[in-house]
């Protein structure tokens, strides 16, 4: 008896585990389904920079901005270090379009062998309390970035690995629809790489 006993809970057991799993996954995959989307409306042509139905009027328009400029004959390259550093600020900072802490912003711009630390980074400070918007109904203050402006531009070196190599200076300025503590000013270093030019560096301003 006591072994018959023992297979029937045991099938129980291995039922209700089994019914948990399916539920779980039921719940997972409406999620997938109800969730927030993210479109490409726009795309660069020969770059990897794209506009999303999300993003704000302020990065659309440096977005356009960025468009023209790498459209023309001669790339002007401080103003596609301008554009880009706006890009990447703007971006960062405007969080309420983000759908988690994982959906790191700047992204994007950032030189390729950084991007894994850079989105790691930013995981564990600046989007650290970010909530999850799978569904859309997340209730938290979070930033948007209204305007920036750069104050100056300057030409450096940086160093990549042994390698020290030309770099421009972009220090910026940045306000937001809503104020809540978050920087407002930083100097952010770029470098060109087969005719693109990345964020190798963010520093925060003494303000």
């Amino acid at each position: 008896m006591k072994r018959k006993y023992r297979r029937v809970l045991l099938l129980f057991i291995a039922i209700f585990i089994i019914c948990v799993l399916v539920l779980l996954m039921v719940k997972f995959f409406h999620n997938l389904d109800s969730g927030q989307k993210v479109n490409v409306v726009d795309s660069v042509e020969n770059y990897d920079y794209v506009l999303e139905d999300r993003d704000t009027v302020l990065y659309k328009n440096i977005y356009n901005e960025l468009k023209n400029v790498l459209d023309s004959d001669s790339v002007d390259n401080d103003k596609y270090a301008e554009l880009v550093s706006k890009l990447f600020i703007t971006d960062l900072f405007t969080m309420a379009n983000k759908l988690s802490k994982y959906d790191v912003g700047g992204a994007d711009f950032v030189y390729p062998d950084n991007v894994a630390n850079y989105k790691l980074d930013v995981e564990e400070t600046l989007y650290k309390t970010l909530k999850n918007n799978a569904d859309g109904k997340r209730k938290q203050d979070l930033p948007v970035v209204k305007d920036i402006t750069l104050a100056s531009l300057e030409k450096s070196k940086f160093k990549i690995g042994e390698t020290e190599v030309d770099s421009i200076v972009c220090t910026l300025n940045w306000t937001y629809e809503k104020d809540y503590g978050y920087d407002t000013d930083a100097t952010v270093t770029l470098v060109n790489k087969d005719d693109r030019i990345y964020v190798v560096e963010y520093q925060k301003g003494d303000k």
